[in-house]
């Protein structure tokens, strides 16, 4: 994961190697079976160097979508379906980020060129949200999975759509990221109070709509669990943000704007006639 500002504002994805914790999505509850789609994502910085982890959505048998900054970087994905991947849960021989008994699908991440482009309408750099311009990425997965192991796949949005949605509009939240916060000892690392196990959970949210300065790129949604909004957290980068109800994605999730995961967060859009056709463009 990116360092610095990055690190507490895109912190999404969370870095398997020094962490080693997984969970969900905060103020959420088991998804049981709702998105069988949504999968945990586990990236490689180098061969057979697991680096960090996000969330998943399957739209086609061999196609991945997920967020940009999961894909930039990673030379491989793995990707697992397990409502409960904590690492006690996978079968001897433990290999918790791919390998052999582990149900890992494998895969190769592409990003979205626009990335993080120097030309984009935010003026390129670190600040937000120039670091996270088009932030979508895509992993092409080895081989197909067939329907019957998924149930059925997630569907991309018409063009245009977010536009449309009026604001409170309902949004589901799915991912595996971390859950709860906790501080044992006063001082600790901030990303150390972030726990919970890698499981799959689902959440209710809204939109918060109304033009804002980045709403062509981006959705802007509640994390307020104080006001029975679930919310997105470590981990949850690039799970899919529903239309509620639904399983169409209007967005995948971005970034938040505090360590405590909580008030908004921004989700990149990807009803972007140009995201789509890139998108597309994978499952021709």
């Amino acid at each position: 994961m990116k360092k610095g500002l990055f690190t507490v504002l895109i912190a999404l994805a969370l870095l398997v190697v020094t962490v080693g914790i997984a969970g969900a999505i905060t103020n959420g509850e088991p998804d049981n079976g709702r998105h069988p789609y949504v999968g945990l994502l586990v990236f490689d910085y180098a061969p057979d160097s697991p680096g960090w982890r996000c969330s998943g959505a399957l739209i086609a048998p061999d196609v991945v979508l997920t967020a940009g900054h999961c894909t930039d970087g990673a030379v491989a994905a793995r990707i697992w379906f397990d409502e409960d991947m904590t690492y006690d849960n996978v079968p001897f021989p433990r290999y918790p980020y791919g390998g052999p008994g582990s149900g890992a699908f494998e895969g190769t991440p592409y990003t979205i060129p626009e990335y993080r482009s120097a030309d984009n309408p935010y003026g390129g750099g670190n600040g937000l949200p120039a670091f996270s311009y088009r932030d979508v990425g895509i992993v092409v997965l080895d081989k197909p999975i067939k329907k019957k192991v998924v149930g059925e796949y997630a569907a991309l949005p018409e063009a245009g759509l977010v536009d449309t949605l009026m604001n409170k509009t309902g949004v589901d939240f799915v991912g595996y990221g971390v859950s709860e916060q906790f501080m044992e000892y006063p001082g600790e690392n901030p990303y150390d109070r972030w726990i919970g196990p890698r499981i799959r959970l689902y959440a209710p949210s809204e939109l918060v709509s109304g033009e804002f300065v980045h709403s062509a790129e981006y959705m802007r949604l509640a994390l307020n669990p104080g006001g029975g909004s679930g919310g997105t957290c470590f981990g949850d980068s690039g799970g899919p943000d529903l239309l509620s109800g639904t399983d169409t994605v209007l967005a995948v999730n971005s970034y938040v704007t505090n360590i405590n995961c909580s008030g908004v967060g921004y989700s990149a859009r990807v009803d972007i006639p140009e995201v789509l056709e890139w998108i597309n463009g994978f499952l021709e």
